[in-house]
C-alpha cells in the first residue's frame, strides 16, 4: 500500500490552518474541506501536489460521477460532488500561488474541477424542507415520559428548542444563567456558549404557547431547587453513566457537566420523534417551524425584522428565504385566497419612516434580480 507523499500532508496542514485562522472557518467545515483533500489525494495515487495537471481533475471527477455513497450503495448526490470539487478547486488555487507551486501549474487549471452547469444546478436547487407543525409538537411532547430526571431534561429540551428558536450546538453548551423567565429571554453569551459564528445575542421567546414555555420553566425549577444546580451549571446536563442496582453499566441520571457535541439533542429529538410516531425531524427544523410561523404572524416590516433577529439572523431575506419558503399547499392556499376579495387591511408600512421603506423595497427589489 502506498503511503501519502510527506510533502502533500504539510501543504495541506498549512492549508486547514490558513482555512480556520486567516479565513475563520469553523472546525467543522474545515474537516470537510480535509477530507475531500484526502479523498483526492487517494484517488491520484498520492502524487506530489506540484505535479498536478489538468487531466488529474477531470479524472477525478469521473471517479465521483462513480462512486457509491457507502451507507446507501447509491450514487453521490449532486450536492455531494459540487461541495468536494468546490474544496478541491479553492485549494488549487490556493496551492497555485505558494512557493514551490507557482511554477508548476496556474490558477486557472483548478477550474477544471468545476461540475457542469447542469450538475451545478442541481446541487445548488433549493428543495423544501419544512419543520413539524406546532400541532405535531405538541403531539410528541405528549408522549414523551418524564419519570426520571434523564427523560424529563429530554422532554424540557425538546420544548425549548421550539421556545428559543436556538441551535443545537448552542442548546448544548447552554448554562442555566442564560436563561431569564422574568424577562423571558435567552442570553446567546458566545464566550461559553457555541453559536454560529460566535455571535453574541439576546433574543426573546418566541410566542409558540404557554404551555411549551411552562414545560421549561418547571424543568429550570427542578434543577434548581430539586437537584440544587447552580446558575454556573449546564441548562440541560449529559447523561451520567455507571453501575445501577444490578451491576450493570447504563445511564443512571444527570451530571454536573454538558454535552461536548450536538449529537446527543439529534438522538433526543429522533427517539421523540419516533415515540410519537412521526418522521423524524431533526433539531434545525424546528428553526423552519418557527420562519414558517413568523410568516403567518408578522403584519408589518419592523415585526419581520424583530422576528429574524430573534433567529440571528443579520438580513430578514435569510429568514423569509433560506428558511421561510412558503409551503406548496401554503403557496396555493394563498393564490386561491387572492382571487376572492378581501376587505381592507391596515397599512403594513405602519410605524416605518420613508428611509426604511425604502431599503426594504431596495432589498426586495435585489432578491428578485438575484432568483
Amino acid at each position: 500500500m502506498r503511503k501519502r507523499h510527506p510533502k502533500n500532508v504539510r501543504i495541506k496542514r498549512q492549508y486547514l490552518i490558513y482555512l480556520e485562522d486567516a479565513k475563520r472557518l469553523s472546525p467543522t467545515s474545515v474537516d470537510q474541506i480535509a477530507a475531500a483533500i484526502d479523498l483526492f489525494d487517494t484517488a491520484n495515487g498520492f502524487k506530489d501536489f506540484a505535479a498536478f495537471n489538468i487531466e488529474q481533475a477531470r479524472k477525478f471527477k469521473r471517479h465521483l460521477d462513480a462512486a457509491k455513497n457507502p451507507k446507501t450503495g447509491k450514487p453521490l448526490s449532486k450536492a455531494t460532488t459540487y461541495s468536494r470539487l468546490m474544496a478541491l478547486k479553492d485549494f488549487f488555487k490556493w496551492l497555485a500561488g505558494q512557493p514551490g507551486y507557482k511554477s508548476k501549474f496556474t490558477y486557472s487549471d483548478a477550474d477544471y474541477f468545476n461540475p457542469s452547469n447542469n450538475d451545478g444546478r442541481i446541487a445548488n436547487a433549493s428543495r423544501e424542507k419544512l419543520g413539524p407543525t406546532l400541532e405535531q409538537v405538541r403531539h410528541v411532547l405528549a408522549s414523551m415520559p418524564t419519570a426520571t430526571d434523564i427523560e424529563k431534561r429530554d422532554r424540557a429540551l425538546f420544548a425549548f428548542a421550539f421556545l428559543s428558536g436556538a441551535r443545537d450546538d448552542a442548546i448544548a453548551s447552554m448554562l442555566i444563567k442564560h436563561v431569564d423567565l422574568q424577562r423571558r429571554t435567552v442570553f446567546h453569551d458566545a464566550r461559553s456558549v457555541r453559536t454560529k459564528d460566535r455571535k453574541t445575542i439576546t433574543s426573546t421567546f418566541f410566542p409558540v404557547g404557554d404551555d411549551i414555555e411552562k414545560i421549561v420553566a418547571e424543568w429550570i425549577a427542578y434543577l434548581t431547587e430539586t437537584k440544587l444546580f447552580g446558575t454556573d451549571d449546564p441548562l440541560f446536563p449529559a447523561t451520567q453513566n455507571g453501575f445501577d442496582e444490578n451491576k450493570h453499566f447504563s445511564p443512571i441520571g444527570l451530571a454536573r457537566k454538558g454535552w461536548t457535541n450536538p449529537g446527543a439533542i439529534r438522538r433526543v429529538f429522533r427517539k421523540a420523534f419516533e415515540m410519537a410516531g412521526l418522521p423524524y425531524f431533526n433539531p434545525h427544523l424546528c428553526r423552519k417551524t418557527l420562519a414558517a410561523l413568523g410568516q403567518r404572524l408578522c403584519a408589518t416590516p419592523e415585526e419581520l425584522k424583530a422576528w429574524s433577529q430573534n433567529l440571528a439572523h443579520e438580513n430578514v431575506l435569510t429568514t423569509f428565504t433560506s428558511y421561510g419558503n412558503i409551503a406548496s399547499h401554503r403557496q396555493a392556499e394563498i393564490m386561491n385566497g387572492l382571487a376572492k376579495p378581501a376587505p381592507p387591511t391596515a397599512n403594513p408600512f405602519a410605524g416605518l419612516d420613508k428611509s426604511a421603506i425604502r431599503a426594504l423595497l431596495v432589498a426586495l427589489d435585489k432578491e428578485d434580480q438575484n432568483a
